[in-house]
């Protein structure tokens, strides 16, 4: 029970720390949907053959409704599947925030916003310009129909002013924090710290091909994780690039349920892992 509640202190007193700075980036967040959402969305839809360039920076504000509205644009035949790649890369949902609560990885979350950019911008060019012309034109149909946006924030933003979703969502993540925190604590306090960043280490120019499995999970909890282990030392500025690159928050999810073509899907899963994976293990030769 000691054991328990060392690594339940020792969670809270980190996790406490960064609430201040995690409601003011919520607060930020909020505004920007709530007054510009319809304007960058508009912007998203609006790219054509260049939408890669829009999607690559709008993909960057950290949310989860941009990704999902993209899946709906492509599997709409709205926008290409360069553009919707370049949000998938870009889109770093909760842990932007998470980081940005650390004032210690400012310096990593600015080489982090800038790195999924320019990978973003990178990977759909090369998909929308070159490679249209060599893969099979099935994938790169899609449904015609419409589906419903999906929006992570659907459940308080008519119903609750912008201080009070911002609080709300500032909780719920601070949750998750609390949990990874205690979870990491009591493996790093069993196992040994030792142990585990040796068998990190291990893996070597490899790391970011499993955290890059780990992104794939439609969840902001694998983006929570991701960045928990980075700033816990555990895992490199590669291997959290290639997780967070290969996380697409719901999108991913959501453009499984509304496009109907399971080779389109399976091509941009698999991609997509592709990506960050190599991004990930170029930025881990470069970064040592």
């Amino acid at each position: 029970m000691e054991f328990f509640l060392d690594a339940l202190r020792d969670a809270l007193t980190d996790s406490v720390k960064m609430l201040p700075f995690l409601y003011l980036a919520y607060l930020l967040i909020e505004w920007l949907e709530r007054h510009h959402g319809d304007r960058i969305e508009a912007a998203l839809a609006g790219g054509g053959r260049w939408g890669f360039v829009p999607g690559s920076l709008l993909g960057c504000i950290p949310q989860c409704g941009f990704s999902a509205v993209a899946s709906n644009l492509y599997a709409s035949r709205v926008i290409t599947p360069g553009t919707l790649l370049a949000v998938f890369i870009a889109t770093s949902d909760e842990a932007v925030p998470l980081l940005a609560a650390e004032p210690s990885q400012w310096p990593s979350l600015v080489a982090l916003l800038v790195c999924k950019a320019g990978f973003g911008m990178v990977g759909g060019a090369l998909l929308d310009i070159p490679l249209r012309h060599v893969l099979p034109k099935s994938l790169y149909g899609g449904y015609a129909g419409h589906a419903d946006e999906v929006d992570c924030h659907e459940e308080h933003e008519e119903h609750s002013g912008i201080w009070l979703a911002a609080l709300r969502h500032t909780l719920e993540i601070f949750v998750f924090i609390l949990l990874f925190s205690l979870l990491i604590g009591l493996v790093f306090a069993s196992v040994g710290e030792d142990a585990i960043s040796s068998a990190l280490a291990g893996m070597g120019i490899f790391q970011p091909m499993l955290t890059a499995l780990v992104g794939l999970v439609p969840n902001c909890a694998a983006s929570v994780l991701l960045a928990q282990l980075y700033m816990e030392g555990a895992i490199s500025f590669g291997s959290l690039f290639a997780g967070l690159t290969a996380g697409a928050g719901v999108g991913l999810a959501v453009l499984w349920r509304v496009n109907p073509s399971w080779k389109q899907n399976l091509f941009m899963t698999g991609l997509l892992w592709a990506v960050g994976a190599v991004a990930g293990m170029l930025l881990q030769v470069v970064v040592l």
